[in-house]
């Protein structure tokens, strides 16, 4: 298991951004909802796009 600041960016910058977006989409405003809710689909393609890479 490798532990440099790369590795673990690529592994937090995904469920930050996941939790930054179900925020926002918890704020009861429709405009931070909707970028809520983008995030939420951003935060989640990246992290299946992170799932498997060495």
């Amino acid at each position: 298991m490798d532990l440099s600041w790369s590795s673990l960016s690529d592994d937090i910058a995904p469920s930050t951004v996941l939790v930054f977006g179900f925020l926002l989409f918890v704020f009861p405003e429709p405009a931070t909802s909707a970028f809520g809710a983008g995030l939420l689909l951003l935060g989640a393609a990246w992290w299946f796009y992170e799932w498997d890479r060495p």
